[in-house]
Order: C-alpha cells, then structure tokens, then sequence
C-alpha cells in the first residue's frame, strides 16, 4: 500500500503537466477563427469608418486590433508545445509603403497561392513554419495615416521584412525615409533586416543593386541586414529570402 501511495505521488504532477499541455494545446486550436475574425474585420469595417473622422476611424481600428491582438495571444498560449516538439517561435514584423506587396507575400508563403487583396487597415497576422522555425508574420498596413502605429508592433520583433515595390521609382525616398525612421528605435536595435525587391517581373522594376542604392542599405553599419529580389505571385525569392531569415535569425537565438 505504501508503495502505491508513493506511486500515486510520483505520477500526480506528470498527469496534471499532461492536462495542462492539453487543455493550451485544445486554447490554439481557436487561433484560426479569431485570425478570420480579423480578416473579415479588415474585408468589412473600412466602409464604416469611412463616415467617421479620421482620428476615430484610426483609433477605434487599433482597438479593434488592440483585442484581437490580446485574443491572438492568448489563445496563442499553446504555442509553447512548438517549443517542445523543436520549433523556435519567432517574431517578424512585416512593413513597407502601401500595395508594395505585403498581404500577397503573407498568404503566398502561408497558403502558397495567390489571393485577392484589399489595402489592409491595422494588420493581417498568420504563422509560418520553416526549416524548424515557427515565424508569426505580422504585416501592417502601410498607408500614409497608418504608418505612425508601425511601432505599436515593434516590441519583441526577432526581424524585420521590409518589402518594396521595385517598380515604384516615384516613391522609393519615402520608402527609404520610412525605413530609416523605423531602424532608429530602439526597441528594434537587435532585429534583423530582410529587404523584399519585390515585383521583380514588371517591366524596368529596379534591380536589387538599384533598389540598396536607393535605399541606402550600404550605410547600416550596424544592422545585419539582406535584400532579395522577388516576385509575390510566383513565390520566386521568396524561399531564399526567408533562408536567410531562418539561418540569421537562429544565429541570434543560440
């Protein structure tokens, strides 16, 4: 009897780890409704809150995402079980001026399709596997109005992947002064930089070399920081890119 009772003992804490593993793991599995929640909130509220004035139209979205934002992570909070089955979890902040391609490269790497896009108002967020990694990708929108919230999603950001419309020569000077401004803080002085040359196949896009040039990549000394060249509808140098994410991002993890 005694041996049993220290039997009984022994297994209590593993049967109550083994619950708890369970009951985190059922919490994700409720991940994917409220990701659709935030699309469709993306698809549908931008008709609302264009009778509003736009500081409404912009805080109320960002409260909106704020508690999606809350929800994602706490249902999120099995993600820990990646850990022990071997994949690292990390965070990727994805930016750059709008219709550069962002959403479409989130859900060509997500879903490996093409899907139909709408200028995202607040962010898009889905997980990513590769090569032993978890990365959960945030894209947010970049719209002139929208990109002073860029830093409410600079905390605990492993990477940056800043994507640029390589046929967008007009533009590129605010994209480089966006990314300069984004590089100053301080919150992400240890992530590293994918640069997307994206749309690659258009007709005289700039090259990668025009494209660093432009963007003055050459003078962030202390940045470890990679472009590629990309197109988002076909994935080409998507993969590549994200390699060299995967490899320099475990680097800063060992």
């Amino acid at each position: 009897m005694y041996a049993n009772k220290t039997i009984t003992s022994l297994l209590f804490p593993f049967l109550v780890f083994i619950y708890f593993l369970l009951f985190f793991h059922s919490l994700s599995l409720l991940e994917p409704y409220f990701l659709l929640l935030d699309h469709l909130m993306n698809d549908f509220s931008p008709p609302l809150f264009h009778s509003l004035s736009l500081p409404s139209s912009i805080e109320g979205h960002l409260f909106l995402n704020s508690f999606l934002h809350f929800l994602y992570h706490f249902v999120n909070m099995g993600g820990w079980l990646s850990s022990l089955l071997g994949k690292k979890e990390v965070r990727i902040l994805m930016v750059g001026l709008d219709a550069a391609g962002k959403t479409t490269i989130l859900y060509k790497l997500k879903l490996g399709e093409v899907v139909t896009t709408i200028p995202t108002i607040g962010f898009n967020v889905e997980t990513v596997e590769y090569k032993n990694l978890k990365f959960t990708m945030w894209d947010v929108g970049g719209q002139d109005k929208l990109r002073p919230l860029w830093r409410h999603y600079f905390q605990n950001t492993n990477g940056i992947i800043y994507v640029v419309d390589s046929a967008d020569r007009d533009r590129v000077g605010k994209a480089r002064a966006e990314l300069d401004k984004m590089l100053a803080e301080d919150e992400l002085r240890n992530a590293i930089l994918l640069v997307f040359a994206n749309k690659q196949d258009i007709t005289n896009a700039m090259t990668t070399t025009e494209v660093t040039e432009k963007l003055g990549l050459q003078a962030l000394r202390q940045r470890n920081w990679y472009i590629q060249g990309c197109c988002a509808t076909t994935a080409q140098g998507l993969y590549e890119g994200l390699d060299w994410l995967s490899a320099n991002i475990k680097k800063t993890m060992n």
